[in-house]
């Protein structure tokens, strides 16, 4: 049975030109939780603590996955991208050897919210051709019961595969819904075995057997191995991510948005920003 290994706590931030963001991973876990180098759930009810949105800035050698839950994103990027994404939509970015993009929320009815994952591309990927794709959240695979309802995001949920799975850094990122004293059960086969996988509740309360205290959104919670996952919404339901990607166990040197392997690479890369070519 899997346990609980570690639960995360929100820190708030500020991000971007003023957007207050609850970071729950970070460089802190960059490590323990490899290959996940971050976490933040934000948005508000509140127009003044998003709508400053995150202008230009640059990555190199992650992939950031945003998850639109309420309003919507305008993307732009130097690689001649740009679209909005809504409400279930999934913007999924390979920064690879370097791109610079923009990120605006727009406000819908003064609200706001989302989820931005960064995944850490293994050595080998880290100056791939950066990519930008946009996963529709009708182009989401839905599988519903009578107590859940999961859309694959990235991944594959028994025998269905989800909308897109990174070929640099395969992962599975389900969204969930569970119905109020409803379970999740999950078997996690010997194929994913050296996975690392881990919750991110954002709503409601849930129980995990062996864990003595009924958990409570948000937070991420790091999971033990094991082979077969069981969680139960508490009476108010519960929404969260379940995801997981096998470690690259590998050095990790990280400087704002640009994550490599060496201090000598990040130097290189804050040259070339600086000197104008940055961008491959």
């Amino acid at each position: 049975m899997v346990s609980v290994k570690a639960i995360y706590k929100p820190n708030q931030i500020t991000e971007g030109a003023g957007v207050m963001v609850q970071r729950i991973l970070g460089f802190e876990t960059r490590y323990s939780c490899d290959p996940f180098l971050l976490l933040d759930f934000f948005g508000s009810n509140n127009e003044k603590d998003f709508i400053a949105g995150f202008p230009e800035h640059p990555h190199r050698g992650i992939e950031t996955i945003t998850y639109v839950l309420k309003g919507a994103v305008k993307h732009t990027d130097s690689i001649g991208n740009s679209s909005e994404i809504f409400e279930g939509d999934v913007q999924w970015m390979t920064a690879g050897s370097g791109i610079i993009h923009s990120e605006m929320p727009k406000a819908d009815a003064g609200s706001m919210f989302g989820i931005q994952i960064w995944v850490n591309l293994p050595q080998e990927y880290k100056m791939v051709k950066p990519i930008y794709r946009e996963l529709k959240h009708d182009k989401i695979p839905i599988v519903e019961t009578s107590t859940l309802q999961l859309k694959i995001i990235s991944g594959k949920y028994r025998k269905q595969e989800g909308a897109y799975t990174s070929p640099y850094k395969p992962i599975d990122l389900f969204d969930v819904k569970l119905w109020p004293d409803s379970v999740f059960d999950e078997v996690i086969t010997p194929e994913f075995q050296n996975y690392r996988y881990y919750i991110f509740l954002y709503e409601g309360k849930v129980s995990i057997p062996g864990y003595k205290d009924v958990i409570e959104a948000p937070c991420v919670i790091a999971l033990n191995y094991g082979t077969v996952l069981h969680i139960k919404a508490e009476d108010s339901g519960a929404k969260f991510l379940y995801f997981g990607g096998e470690a690259n166990n590998e050095p990790i040197a990280w400087h704002g948005s640009i994550v490599m392997n060496t201090d000598d690479e990040i130097k290189k890369a804050i040259d070339e920003l600086n000197n104008g070519n940055f961008i491959k």
